[in-house]
């Protein structure tokens, strides 16, 4: 309850501003005022579905409360699970240590990058991941199954990237802890499996396939954010590779330096004492490798990537430091559970001091970055009009540009809210660029509709012949417009909304419903079955054919 209590805390210390009414919008991060169910929430439409199945999962608490309310619980739960998941595993009945490595966990420059990236799913994920680590080597006792998918399952909510980090951290537990290891890394692979159907199905009967861009290796590849490389950065749980969500200040020498000794001692601490739990260690190590790649091997990653586009998931390389981050926790929670012991309880109070410490710009929405603001009432009318509309036909938005710098939003880039504001099909152009370098798009009908849009005066007979009925433009509004027959009708400051007439049936390019639908049941009746029927037992046949070792049983000579 402590740990909880400090998690939340800290939750409010971090988010500060950004606790006023309205939305937080910053990179990924992107919430809506009532927002829909649709065939996007799904992974219907075409589109890679990383954003399965979160955008359910606040659908779903947005039917009964507050849509910006649920950003907030959101947000606030991620730094209580982290606090408490990560006091857990500190065996030890002295509160301090435990408070220490909960801070460490819950305020680091993992969390503060993350956070500024907008990536809310992901550290859903990251915030479990101490009890992932604590149900991995245990999943194939009785009951094993049932904690361990408990623990994946904030993972599971957050989509792609958290469970993919989780999945790869409790197979290299499983394999990493003595005992009967096929029978638990079996069930470890089945669960993650299992709760990964909601966006693994819609992304693999994507009739665009799999997609997977070998040469953005080096765009998304882990970057130095302190004065000790790209590897030292990684160390210390840094190395982002978005610098724009840098926390201001960090990276500074004498900071730096002292948090890299921290961290260093934390993981000496870990090493000599963390016996119980070696295989967190290994994943630490593994996570380490993967995150270091495209900095150190980018050609590698590449061919890798080229052998099956899926393995772009681990271009990304900095969000895998994150059993790492477990480690160094526990290790510095593990030294201050010593130095009482030694009768210097100062250092156990220091311990849990010196992360917020060292890192204080992640406090107060990280320095002002994070700060909730309205949609203007434009956006509303927009709405209004284009879902109260019988005709059939999409929507289309220009500039033709994936993320948006709103003068609303104080200039603070975010991905375009439209594809969740309004509830019909959205095309965007969602090809990232960075530094000059652009990432291939990978919705077929922004592909289609790339060289038009571009213009900035796309034809109003081309769009209507690809299905679109309305154009939005949401930035620079009165500068771009289709050209042809189109008619305005809506204009407003913030937002102009362009209607075409007679729009065509949209090409398909869509998911089929069935085996989504399959996937959403299978995954949905294996969570109620690890909550509420301890007594049962899986009826899949690969799980049902393995039983635990009796432990009363004598061994055979």
């Amino acid at each position: 309850m402590v740990a909880a209590v400090t998690g939340l805390g800290l939750g409010l210390a971090a988010l500060g501003p950004g606790l006023a009414p309205g939305f937080v919008l910053s990179y990924d991060m992107v919430f809506v005022p009532d927002p829909a169910f649709t065939r996007m929430t799904f992974g219907l439409t075409g589109v890679v579905p990383r954003h399965v199945p979160s955008d359910a999962f606040v659908t779903a608490l947005a039917a009964v409360i507050p849509a910006d309310v649920v950003q907030k619980l959101v947000l606030l739960a991620v730094f209580v699970m982290a606090c408490t998941s990560a006091a857990s595993l500190v065996p030890s009945r002295r509160l301090l240590p435990r408070l220490a490595t909960g801070v460490c966990y819950a305020w680091n420059p993992f969390v503060a990058e993350r956070l500024l990236l907008g990536q809310w799913a992901l550290l859903l994920g990251y915030a479990a991941l101490p009890w992932v680590v604590a149900a991995a080597p245990r999943a194939h006792e009785p009951g094993g199954t049932r904690r361990l998918a408990r623990a994946l399952l904030p993972a599971a909510i957050g989509g792609f990237a958290a469970l993919t980090v989780s999945a790869l951290t409790a197979v290299t537990v499983a394999l990493a802890t003595r005992g009967e290891r096929r029978p638990r890394v079996v069930r470890v692979v089945v669960t993650a499996g299992v709760l990964s159907l909601p966006w693994l199905v819609p992304g693999l009967l994507r009739p665009a396939g799999v997609p997977g861009d070998g040469t953005a290796v080096g765009l998304f590849a882990a970057r130095a954010d302190t004065p000790f490389g790209t590897l030292g950065s990684l160390l210390a749980l840094g190395g982002v590779w978005n610098g724009e969500t840098v926390p201001r200040s960090y990276g500074a020498p004498v900071t730096a330096t002292i948090w890299l000794l921290v961290v260093v001692v934390a993981l000496a601490a870990y090493w000599r004492w963390g016996q119980e739990r070696r295989g967190a260690v290994i994943a630490a190590m593994v996570g380490f490798v993967v995150a270091s790649l495209g900095a150190v091997s980018p050609g590698g990653l590449e061919a890798v990537i080229d052998l099956w586009p899926g393995f772009a998931v681990l271009r990304d390389g900095q969000q895998y430091v994150a059993p790492l981050a477990v480690v160094v926790a526990v290790g510095l929670g593990l030294a201050a559970d010593r130095a009482a012991e030694a009768r210097w309880p100062g250092v156990a109070a220091a311990a849990m001091a010196v992360p917020v410490f060292l890192l204080p710009t992640l406090a107060w929405g990280a320095a002002g970055d994070l700060r909730a603001v309205q949609y203007p009432d434009d956006w509303a009318r927009a709405r209004h009009i284009i879902d109260g509309d019988p005709a059939q036909g999409d929507v289309l938005v220009l500039p033709w540009a994936s993320y948006r710098s709103y003068s609303w939003n104080h200039g603070r880039r975010v991905l375009d809210p439209l594809p969740r504001y309004l509830h019909r099909r959205v095309i965007v152009d969602d090809a990232v660029t960075v530094d000059g370098t652009t990432v291939a798009p990978e919705d077929p009908r922004a592909v289609r509709l790339a060289p038009a849009a571009r213009t900035g005066a796309p034809p109003a007979v081309t769009l209507r012949d690809e299905g679109v009925r309305y154009v939005v433009v949401d930035a620079e509004p009165g500068t771009i417009r289709p050209s042809g027959a189109a008619t305005a009708v809506l204009r407003g400051a913030d937002l102009v909304v362009y209607r075409i007439d007679g729009a065509a049936e949209a090409t398909g390019d869509q998911v089929p419903v069935a085996p989504v639908a399959a996937a959403w049941a299978v995954a949905s009746l294996f969570v109620f079955w690890s909550f509420v029927a301890p007594r049962t037992t899986l009826s899949i046949p690969l799980l049902g054919s393995i039983k635990p070792r009796d432990p009363h049983r004598r061994r055979t000579p």
